[in-house]
């Protein structure tokens, strides 16, 4: 979960509520299980719901009637008195104000600036950073063996046989050894001036003292010089000296024993099964290491399907074909075999200099199914690829191209990057001077001289790979081209759906659309007002999010005359926008977008305008719902500010909860109540309501069980009927809750 939003994950759903004054009455989907559904009346705010998604990625439940009305009152400005103020006098904004974090002090208060979080990811990116000092060693040629165990107590121990931490008072800081500083000095580390190290995984100097800050406990132990050094530390401060304990005649290098601090990470534990990988992998990336994993029998239970030894040595001499090989098991190769080898890029003068480096790969090509690339830099996985899969992709495509030309094979011209990595699964290993990362959490490598250094360390070695086997290369290239006019076929001959959707229909002009013609990854999101409809154009991601605005409350289509459905202009240009049709004309194929979201103001009118919407899906587009198309986003309602720190309340009681115990004991907290959409920052709106990364989704569903009576429901609530809503409503009074109405 990404720090600072109070939402994750995805949620199923029921449906919402509303009744005026001209009696019009919002939609019930789901009805629940426990409760009659009478009671969703009452629930006069969807995001209002109970909160029950856990802050560190727990499971989303599916909502009963009980958690929609859960007593969940809507705050109406009035009964929360006078607007307060968001700006401070100038007078009260001086220099004692301005709050200075020392130490370790800003790693605690923001972990994610650091880790990325304090979800499960974060707990593991922990042994990560401790586990990269130590292959840091090895690749130097200073460490053969790495332990790494995990004990009961989440508590974790990793050994080197190293050089050890320097335990020598640091040059800058006279009365701290070097080993206090690296563990409790941000930016510390002997890898900056590239002196220790020729290439590093923990290039930014925090990670040991990170891990050290959001820990509970930690104690080093650094045996240098035969003799050996101890030192303990508790939340990044140190409780004890460094101690000498004594003789270490047959002991060297560095260990490190760490517990996770529950006040940062909750009660998130290590999973044995995650560990084993990571040491798995690292002994995969450098052949040079020995990895012995040990775990208590006792955390093992729990592992699953997943054998996990409680004890095993590491080590893998094939290296990245190791690896590779053990991914693709008996998977039918489309080239009968597996390319692997590993080259070292010296600089001018036969010295590595910051453009030299080294690389080492395994590819092979799938027959039938789709591949991947996993890339590493300094041992460092890169899921987000970045520039050394940028210079492997050209080396294969200019090798491939330029095989072509020489065979006489024109056709190999057409020959894209895309054609070559569609099957392709390969393992990618880079090691590079000084690497530039996206993030602290390293998901991504920038640096620019990694394409050269990547390309140039595979380009010849392809060619005399090719020129080796002439006829295995034919094949190859026989086989992407194949995959390249296959590609333009289906671009020539295949009407995308975004395309011909384009042509056959006039699109709406007030509709923001998404440049991409992949239904599948597309989401529409219909909005309330051009004011909203502005802000959501500018919070949207381009690619693949498109908006349409919606004057006012449309039409309630469960009540309405077909005659004014056919002339009703805003469900005319949602039709359109939508290009799949209605009645006998429906065609699910030509649906331009994956998800239809529901995104309106966080108060009772935007529930009303959610609930007339749903209920023209459910009768005009009931496909799209049973599909599950068709969801609610979840604006917050409340922005709370202690300092540079923002969250943010989906309802009241979330907001009592993050006064009470969101924030820092001192410290004024301003809340301020959203009005609408349409005044929420576009930043905002992003990052709490349109970012995958962050929002939270409730799908509407209509389960198979339950659609003779959903159907009467919607009938009773929505059509022409007054008495069967009044019916309804005397029925269910008594147990109504607080009403805004």
């Amino acid at each position: 979960m990404v720090p600072g939003s109070p939402y994750s994950g995805a949620k199923r759903l029921l449906i919402g509520s509303r009744v005026d004054a001209e009696g019009s009455f919002g939609l019930i989907i789901t009805p629940g299980v426990e409760t009659s559904p009478a009671l969703l009346m009452t629930a006069p705010r969807l995001p209002h719901l109970p909160r029950t998604v856990k802050r560190h990625g727990a499971a989303a439940r599916e909502h009963t009637m009980n958690d929609l009305f859960g007593g969940a009152k809507s705050p109406p400005p009035s009964q929360r008195g006078a607007k307060q103020r968001t700006e401070m006098n100038e007078d009260d904004y001086s220099a004692k104000d301005i709050e200075v974090l020392e130490g370790l002090e800003p790693v605690r208060r923001r972990p994610g600036m650091y880790i990325g979080g304090t979800d499960e990811n974060a707990l593991h990116h922990l042994v990560a950073e401790i586990l990269d000092n130590a292959m840091d060693e090895a690749v130097a040629g200073h460490a053969t063996v790495i332990d790494l165990t995990l004990d009961p107590g989440n508590t974790v121990t990793i050994r080197d046989n190293g050089r050890g931490i320097p335990i020598d008072p640091h040059p800058k800081f006279k009365n701290l050894s070097a080993l206090e500083v690296i563990l409790t000095t941000l930016h510390s580390g002997g890898k900056f001036a590239g002196k220790a190290y020729a290439t590093s995984g923990g290039l930014h100097g925090v990670g040991s003292s990170v891990v050290n800050a959001l820990s509970a406990t930690m104690e080093v132990e650094v045996a240098r010089n035969r003799v050996l050094w101890r030192q303990s530390y508790a939340r990044g401060k140190p409780m004890t000296p460094l101690i000498e304990v004594g003789a270490a005649p047959n002991r060297r290098g560095t260990q490190i024993r760490f517990t996770p601090d529950e006040e940062i990470f909750g009660r998130l534990n290590f999973s044995p099964a995650r560990l084993y990988r990571l040491c798995r992998s690292k002994a995969y990336l450098f052949r040079g290491v020995q990895i012995r994993w040990k775990c208590d029998p006792s955390l093992l239970k729990n592992s699953g399907k997943e054998d996990i030894p409680a004890e095993a040595t590491l080590h893998f001499p094939g290296g990245l074909r190791d690896s590779l090989a053990d991914d693709i098991g008996e998977t039918t190769l489309a080239i009968p075999q597996i390319w692997s080898g590993e080259a070292d890029m010296k600089g001018d003068g036969q010295k590595e200099t910051q453009t030299g480096g080294r690389v080492e790969w395994a590819l092979a090509w799938l027959d039938g199914a789709d591949g991947f690339v996993h890339s590493y830099c300094n041992t460092v996985p890169t899921p987000l690829g970045g520039t050394h899969e940028q210079g492997f992709r050209a080396a294969l495509l200019k090798g491939l191209r330029a095989w072509g030309e020489q065979r006489g094979n024109k056709r190999a011209a057409a020959i894209t990057a895309e054609d070559i990595m569609g099957s392709l699964a390969a393992k990618l290993s880079a090691f590079v001077r000084e690497p530039q990362f996206q993030g602290q959490t390293k998901e991504k490598l920038t640096s620019p001289e990694a394409v050269r250094l990547v390309e140039s360390a595979m380009r010849d070695r392809f060619d005399h790979f090719m020129a080796g086997d002439p006829a295995g290369a034919d094949n190859l290239l026989a086989y992407v081209i194949e995959r390249a006019e296959e590609r333009i076929r289906r671009r020539e001959q295949k009407d995308t759906p975004r395309k011909s959707a384009t042509r056959r229909l006039r699109l709406p002009g007030k509709l923001a659309d998404c440049s991409s013609e992949n239904a599948a990854e597309t989401e529409l999101f219909l909005v309330e007002g051009d004011s909203a409809g502005g802000s959501a154009k500018q919070a949207r991601r381009r690619e693949n999010q498109a908006v349409l605005p919606l004057r006012g409350k449309i039409l309630n289509v469960a009540s309405a005359s077909a005659d004014k459905l056919r002339q009703n202009q805003e469900l005319k240009d949602l039709i359109e926008a939508l290009g799949c049709g209605v009645g006998e004309r429906f065609d699910i194929a030509r649906l331009r977008y994956g998800r239809v979201i529901i995104m309106t103001d966080a108060d009772v009118d935007g529930a009303h305008i959610a609930s007339l919407l749903m209920t023209f899906f459910y009768r005009e587009l009931p496909e799209l719902v049973r599909r599950g198309h068709l969801y609610l986003a979840q604006p917050p309602l409340y922005r709370l500010t202690q300092g540079a720190t923002s969250r943010y309340a989906m309802d009241d009681a979330e907001l009592d909860r993050l006064m009470k115990s969101g924030f820092k004991k001192t410290g004024k907290i301003e809340v301020s109540r959203f009005k609408g959409l349409g005044e929420m920052p576009p930043a905002i709106l992003k990052d709490t309501t349109m970012d995958p990364a962050r929002r939270v989704l409730l799908k509407v569903l209509t389960p198979p069980e339950d659609r003779v009576r959903t159907g009467e429901l919607v009938e009773s609530l929505m059509g022409k009927k007054p008495e069967l809503r009044f019916q309804f409503i005397q029925d269910n009074a008594p147990r109504a809750g607080d009403l805004d109405i």
